[in-house]
C-alpha cells in the first residue's frame, strides 16, 4: 500500500492545525510555511477534508481553517478515508468491522488463501489508524519536544 501525497500532506496539515493553532483558525499560508506544502495543493486537500466533515473554514480577516471536532475525536483513519478513494492493500480484498469492501470482483472468491491475508491486514490497518487520533499525534510531538510554531 502506498498512500498518496494527499493523505500524507492532509495528515500533516491536520496535525499542524491541532498542534499549533488549537481552536483558533489557521491561515493556509502559515500551514504551508510550516509544513512546506503548496498553498494551492493544501486548498485541494482541504476541500476533501471539509466534505468529510472533519475540517471547517471561516471567512474574513480573522478567518482560516479549524478542526470541526476535538482532536481526540478525529482519527488518522478519518483523514485517510477523506483523502484517499480507498485505503486497501490490494483491490480484491478488504474488510472493515461493518462490511466487506472491494474495488474489483475476484475470480478466486472463496478459493484464495491470500485473500484472507489481505483482508486481515486491511482490518488491522483500519484498527490501527482508527485508534490513533490527532490528540495522540499532538502528545507524541510534545514528547518529542517539537516546538509549536505560531505565526
Amino acid at each position: 500500500m502506498r498512500l498518496s501525497t494527499k493523505s500524507r500532506y492532509g495528515l500533516r496539515a491536520m496535525f499542524d492545525i491541532a498542534y499549533n493553532c488549537g481552536p483558533e483558525p489557521a491561515q493556509i499560508q502559515d500551514i504551508s510555511n510550516r509544513q512546506q506544502i503548496s498553498p494551492r495543493y493544501l486548498e485541494q486537500i482541504f476541500q476533501n477534508l471539509k466534505r468529510a466533515g472533519i475540517l471547517k473554514s471561516k471567512r474574513g480577516p480573522q478567518g482560516g481553517y479549524m478542526l470541526s471536532r476535538a482532536p481526540e475525536e478525529i482519527t488518522v483513519l478519518d483523514i485517510l478515508n477523506a483523502t484517499e478513494q480507498d485505503v486497501l492493500l490490494v483491490d480484491c480484498a478488504g474488510t472493515t468491522p461493518k462490511k466487506l469492501r472491494r474495488k474489483i470482483e475476484c475470480p478466486f472468491e472463496g478459493k484464495c488463501i491470500t485473500q484472507t491475508v489481505w483482508a486481515e491486514a486491511n482490518y488491522m490497518l483500519d484498527t490501527l489508524f482508527g485508534g490513533m487520533t490527532l490528540k495522540t499525534l499532538c502528545q507524541r510531538a510534545s514528547d518529542m519536544e517539537i516546538k509549536k510554531e505560531v505565526y
